[in-house]
């Protein structure tokens, strides 16, 4: 267990979706000792162990579907191959006892992106930091990238080049806010072209506006083209004209 929360800290410090693991129940005999933790995460694989062989399998398994679900579990198993009891999944092991393990999922509920570090998206930051989102903040200008405040992560490069270079994660959310009409078709353009799969797309404008980009990207695209994730404008009409009142 050296290092174990250390690490796990530090993954929680970057925004890593994590599942914890923990044996918190043991009858009979099997490799698990209660009190056994194992951090899995999506990308990094998983460190610390629930006792090894098919019990952990399972456990690494079950953790990839509940990242995704971002749940909880609490699940028993028979770690005897052939033998079925009730409310427990029975293990291909020969040990014979019965496991109990905790599934904790730790983790922001969801990732979002915003393009342009401008006015409103400081206003939107304040927001969403408050409701627990991590936030990745994107814009190519420096003096203005330098002064953001509340995101988890800053980003200053051109708007396309980040995406290029980092992509966009499946399932996560898009806000477009960037100084430029031309930036933000660029923004929607490049997640569309390279085929990522974002649940929303935002982008923040009149709509006038509106109306040119789906002109535009009909005509690059196809009118065939799927927009179910695209939104806009986006927020609610409160009628205000503040950054405060906009990002809301």
């Amino acid at each position: 267990m050296d290092g174990f929360f250390e690490r796990m800290l530090e993954l929680k410090q970057k925004g890593v979706p994590l599942m914890v693991v923990t044996a918190v129940a043991k009858e009979g005999a099997g490799p698990v000792d209660v009190g056994k933790k194992m951090v899995v995460t999506e990308k990094d694989g998983a460190f610390g162990t629930v006792g090894g062989g098919a019990i952990e399998y399972y456990a690494r398994e079950k953790c990839k579907t509940l990242l995704k679900e971002k749940q909880h579990l609490l699940e028993t198993y028979l770690l005897s191959e052939g033998k079925i009891i009730p409310e427990t999944k029975t293990l291909p092991m020969v040990c014979g006892g019965k496991v109990t393990l905790y599934y904790e999922y730790i983790g922001p509920k969801e990732f979002v992106y915003i393009f342009g570090a401008g006015h409103v998206a400081k206003a939107l930051a304040n927001v969403l930091k408050t409701l627990n989102f991590h936030l990745t903040v994107i814009d190519d200008r420096k003096e203005v990238i330098d002064s953001f405040q509340g995101a988890d992560t800053i980003i200053n490069l051109p708007f396309v080049d980040y995406i290029e270079k980092f992509g966009i994660d499946a399932g996560t959310m898009v806000v477009v806010s960037t100084p430029s009409h031309k930036y933000d078709y660029h923004v929607i353009n490049k997640i569309i072209e390279k085929n990522y799969k974002p649940k929303y797309i935002g982008m923040l404008c009149s709509l006038d506006k509106l109306k040119d980009y789906l002109d535009k990207t009909y005509e690059t695209f196809g009118k065939d083209i799927d927009l179910s994730n695209f939104y806009s404008p986006i927020g609610l009409d409160t009628g205000g004209n503040t950054p405060e009142e906009i990002a809301i």
